[in-house]
Parts: structure tokens; C-alpha cells; sequence
């Protein structure tokens, strides 16, 4: 890389590997959370993980697979069928907080994503029934 180069997020938390832990990481707290399990519609988590690992990627600066499989994101509409409470909103930001944490990143990039999900929980709420 040249100094005129700057390196994407996504390569300065360390790309794919990186991405994949912190995936793995946050679906083994949502495959024994009694509210955010039933949200998945696959039995096995390992689709819906790839699925979140690849629009991470590409959010972050990584490849444009999530797109090129997917389409956009539409995050909100995809998130429509589910009742996103402010609890479950709470509890996915428990797992994905364990699962940063177990990254060890650097103080301002580990601020920098928390600070992205935090934000995209809080959007994500479409409900305040129980």
C-alpha cells in the first residue's frame, strides 16, 4: 500500500477473518437467546451468519458480495416481518457487544463499529408491544 493509499475499515480491523470471528462470536450468544432465536428462519444460524458477514464486509469496504447475492441491503424492510422491541433491540446489543469485546480492537476502531450498531439497533426497532 502506498502513503497515498488509505486502508478501509474493513482492512485496518483485519478483513475477513476478523468479520468471520466477530459473526461466529455473536451468534453463539443468539443460539440460546429465547427472544432473538425464534427470529431465524433456518434452524442452522450458518446462513443468516453469512448473511450478516457479508453485508458487514461490504459496509465496511470489504468485497460487494452481500450485494452481488442479495440486492441492497433494505435493512428496515428486511427487518419488517420480525417484532424488533426495544428488548430484542437490547439483547442482540448484548451478544454483539460480547462478540466485539472478544475482538480486542483497537480503542477508536472498536468505538468506531459499536457506535455503527448501536445506531442500526435503535433504527431497527419497529415496536414497543411486549
Amino acid at each position: 500500500m502506498t502513503e497515498q493509499q488509505v486502508a478501509t475499515f474493513y482492512e485496518q480491523v483485519g478483513g475477513h477473518e476478523t468479520f468471520e470471528r466477530l459473526v461466529a462470536e455473536f451468534y453463539r450468544g443468539v443460539a440460546d437467546d429465547p427472544v432473538l432465536k425464534p427470529m431465524y428462519p433456518e434452524e442452522d444460524l450458518g446462513p443468516a451468519a453469512d448473511r450478516l458477514r457479508m453485508f458487514l464486509e461490504q459496509y465496511w469496504g470489504g468485497p460487494t458480495t452481500y450485494s452481488e447475492t442479495r440486492g441492497h441491503p433494505r435493512l428496515r424492510m428486511r427487518h419488517v416481518p420480525y417484532k424488533v422491541n426495544p428488548d430484542a433491540r437490547d439483547r442482540w446489543l448484548k451478544h454483539m457487544r460480547a462478540a466485539i469485546d472478544s475482538l480486542d480492537l483497537p480503542p477508536m476502531l472498536e468505538a468506531t463499529l459499536w457506535d455503527y450498531f448501536e445506531r442500526s439497533a435503535h433504527a431497527l426497532v419497529n415496536t414497543f408491544e411486549d
